[in-house]
């Protein structure tokens, strides 16, 4: 049996560099490496379609701007986002902002004070509520709108790109880039909250989520290959992972994703789907024997900033054209 020296990590400035030779140190350090090198092999690949699952609190936790440069240099191809995720982006978008806190705090003081809690980041309720209502007065001005959750978004930035054109955002970023990006669940988030409020006006608005899985399973099915990209689990990681299931009930065999990586930090064994392994999910179908695979048991408030750093790092360049 042929084994290959464990390497020791050498300190280094140059991310990409310490990433490389963490992939082949040890435990969860070797798993955050190798997700770098099979990310890099999705984008080297000119036949790879990559899907991003996007769940967690990552905007808020300031991973913005680490996601708007995955989605600028064409890191991704499509994203799977929670609602959540783009609320709290186009909120940035539209210069309201999300503030360090604290996580042991009062937490009856802040309500009292109108403060929102995500762990040890704040913000102010009534400019969330701000953000809803405007929401909710643009669901009138697309009305009578029935589609899925990615013409909704898409039509959502040119919205915010109109009212900011100074302003950053996930949801301006892939728009511009042709990047769709579909929220299965929308109405679990402030976004469903003003559509809600849209809806008791008397607006005729209404988010196809069948589309969804249609649109998205048709993006998987016209790929040569497909490689997911998952932040976390969720609503993200198993809608993206059932297109492999809705084209086989049509008769495509796709054969499972050709690559996949995720970080979490939830373990298999307590049977969510968030902590499944992918070599579970190699029983339905959804990936192969032979994916290029990698789990990384990491917070991916840590996991982001690095890898996206090594990536970006290494000179990669998307090797698939340009279809935006």
């Amino acid at each position: 049996m042929h084994m290959n020296p464990r390497r020791s990590v050498m300190p280094t400035n140059d991310v990409s560099s310490l990433l490389g030779e963490m992939s082949e140190s040890g435990f969860q350090g070797r798993k955050l490496g190798e997700s770098v090198k099979i990310w890099s092999e999705m984008v080297r690949d000119p036949e790879c379609t990559i899907l991003l699952g996007l769940s967690g609190a990552m905007i808020p936790a300031g991973m913005q701007e680490c996601i708007i440069e995955i989605v600028r240099r064409r890191y991704v191809d499509a994203i799977v986002s929670t609602g959540a995720n783009i609320f709290h982006d186009i909120v940035e978008h539209l210069g309201i902002r999300h503030y360090a806190g604290h996580h042991v705090v009062d937490d009856a003081a802040l309500y009292t004070k109108g403060i929102d809690r995500i762990y040890d980041v704040f913000a102010y309720e009534e400019e969330f509520r701000s953000v809803d209502w405007r929401v909710a007065d643009f669901a009138g001005t697309i009305a009578p709108f029935h589609a899925s959750s990615a013409e909704f978004i898409r039509r959502l930035a040119g919205f915010i790109t109109e009212k900011a054109p100074e302003g950053r955002s996930i949801t301006a970023t892939a728009a511009a880039m042709g990047v769709p990006i579909f929220v299965p669940a929308l109405c679990d988030s402030s976004i469903g909250i003003a559509l809600t409020v849209a809806r008791r006006r008397g607006v005729d608005i209404g988010i196809d989520q069948i589309a969804d899985a249609d649109e998205l399973t048709q993006i998987v099915e016209n790929s040569k290959k497909t490689g997911v990209i998952y932040v976390g689990g969720g609503v993200p990681k198993n809608f993206i992972q059932q297109t492999q299931v809705i084209a086989s009930m049509h008769d495509l065999e796709l054969g499972g994703h050709a690559y996949a990586v995720q970080y979490t930090t939830d373990a298999p064994h307590w049977g969510g789907l968030s902590g499944c392994t992918f070599e579970e999910a190699i029983s339905w179908g959804k990936e192969s024997p032979r994916t290029r695979q990698v789990q990384c048991f990491c917070d991916a408030t840590i996991a982001l900033p690095i890898v996206t750093s090594a990536l970006i790092g290494s000179g990669l360049e998307r090797a698939r054209p340009f279809k935006g």
